[in-house]
């Protein structure tokens, strides 16, 4: 499972409440993570990065290895992506603490990988779409125009945000699928739940979007097409707004917790923001306004994501200009995050020179904040060695050395790949024992010289096996490389 936004940004998804009704009151080895201002000198940009748990890189170690890899990767923020309401580790969220790193709840807007938990009525929310089956790829798109599912969502986002320390909470692609969708055979929603908020609203029926000989063929009727469209965006806007602000939803329950909302951005011409509106029911100058949110995050589209990296300069965001330039007219004040994807696909991966220019660009047009899709896919992990970032003491007998990955297990296990110094001597440690837990190395000794010290590592190896992308050799770290124990 490749997480939200890997296979969602394909499409897009749904939301809302009825047509109108508006309800409620990094670099990883090499490139940290830039902490800057932007040209104003005011505002304080961070870059923060998105880890999805499911991936196999995350199994079969601690939680407390993860978050050590994220923080000496240099973030401070992390969006911790849920894609079961019913499957939280609370306990990767407190080692994330424990490195004083922020997580934030990001949950999908209307997409789901699976309905473990959900009750039993929950097909009634599917979406339908014009030409194709919904589900058919291993997503489902829920309906923006049901109230159950509208209600559903907003108490399982506060149980969690009440049950669990986050900081803040997001719903990612809250929006229809998907760009050029009627095209495509993939516009929803235009089943029953859509039929009967037009209906309800308009007094009027959905266009037909299939067949243009038809009499009501979207095309045909451009005043009832227009109001269908109003319907769309009021209906993503009062998803969000009811989650948010509706009552029980986030505010209510979490005052103190941020709350970011999404739209998209793209690069398709002077008329990309309308563009959105229509084939989406992205409004996000109405969703700025109607939600409020501390934090507005505009997600690169995906045919602007799947382009090779020697298409996408790093600076490509100077193109969402209208985009940013549609928040700020809604709300001046409000922060604006772009969010990115940096190995998805193979012919894509963004090195980590890239990643570095990213996010030291973004501030300079305007962005408070970056996040990318996800932490260990980037090309960093491909072509960077692993390199030891720090080494800390666990009493007289136990050293944990800290690498920027995955450590393999049988080169670690070798007594003979470490060495230490005293005063710049070698000196003699008798390792009992080496063990792996993640991006760790665990060594074991009857004891460990005392007072500062040096310990030197050589042919270390990372995981390839467990990289998204397999057919890349291992690398290893640099002969004799050196970190100071105190």
């Amino acid at each position: 499972m490749k997480g939200i936004i890997l296979a969602a940004a394909v499409f897009g998804l749904a939301a809302a409440n009825g047509c109108g009704k508006k309800s409620g009151a990094p670099g990883n080895v090499v490139n940290p993570p830039v902490d800057t201002t932007d040209n104003s000198g005011n505002v304080n940009f961070e870059a923060t990065i998105q880890v999805d748990a499911n991936f196999p890189y995350y199994k079969n170690r601690s939680v407390e290895s993860i978050a050590d890899e994220i923080a000496v990767a240099g973030y401070k923020t992390v969006r911790y992506l849920v894609l079961n309401e019913s499957a939280v580790n609370a306990d990767l969220i407190h080692a994330f603490h424990a490195q004083g790193i922020k997580v934030w709840l990001q949950a999908s807007g209307s997409v789901t990988y699976e309905t473990n938990g959900y009750p039993a009525d929950w097909p009634s929310w599917k979406m339908e779409l014009n030409n194709s089956v919904n589900g058919k790829d291993g997503y489902i798109f829920l309906s923006p125009f049901n109230k159950s599912f509208v209600k559903w969502k907003k108490e399982q986002l506060s149980k969690l945000m009440t049950t669990y320390p986050f900081d803040g909470v997001e719903l990612t692609e809250p929006y229809f699928p998907e760009w050029d969708a009627i095209t495509k055979g993939t516009y929803g929603d235009v089943g029953p739940n859509a039929q009967a908020a037009f209906k309800s609203e308009y007094g009027l029926d959905v266009p037909d979007f299939n067949n243009p000989a038809a009499a009501n063929y979207y095309k045909k009727l451009p005043d009832v097409y227009q109001k269908w469209m109003d319907c769309r965006v009021n209906a993503v806007n009062a998803y969000l707004n009811e989650v948010a602000n509706g009552a029980g939803g986030i505010r209510a329950v979490r005052p103190d917790a941020l709350i970011a909302t999404w739209s998209l951005g793209i690069d398709a011409g002077t008329n990309s923001v309308n563009l959105l509106r229509e084939f989406q029911g992205l409004d996000a100058g109405a969703m700025v306004k109607l939600v409020k949110p501390d934090i507005h995050f505009i997600q690169t589209h995906w045919p602007d994501w799947i382009k090779p990296a020697s298409q996408l300069p790093p600076d490509y965001m100077k193109n969402y200009k209208r985009f940013v330039d549609e928040v700020k007219a809604a709300d001046p004040k409000v922060k604006i995050g772009l969010q990115g994807d940096i190995g998805s696909g193979k012919e894509m991966v963004k090195s980590g020179e890239w990643v570095k220019a990213f996010e030291e660009a973004a501030p300079k047009y305007g962005y408070s904040t970056t996040t990318l899709y996800e932490y260990h896919i980037g090309g960093y992990m491909y072509t960077e060695a692993p390199s030891l970032k720090r080494a800390v003491r666990r009493g007289n007998d136990s050293l944990v050395l800290s690498f920027s990955k995955r450590m393999d297990a049988t080169t670690a296990g070798e007594k003979n790949n470490y060495q230490f110094l005293k005063d710049g001597k070698l000196t003699t440690v008798n390792i009992t024992s080496a063990t792996v837990d993640g991006n760790r190395i665990i060594l074991k000794a009857a004891s460990f010289p005392a007072g500062k010290f040096e310990v030197m590592v050589s042919k270390l190896k990372d995981t390839p096996e467990l990289w998204l992308f397999k057919g890349y050799p291992a690398l290893e770290v640099a002969n004799q490389t050196k970190t100071t124990v105190e």
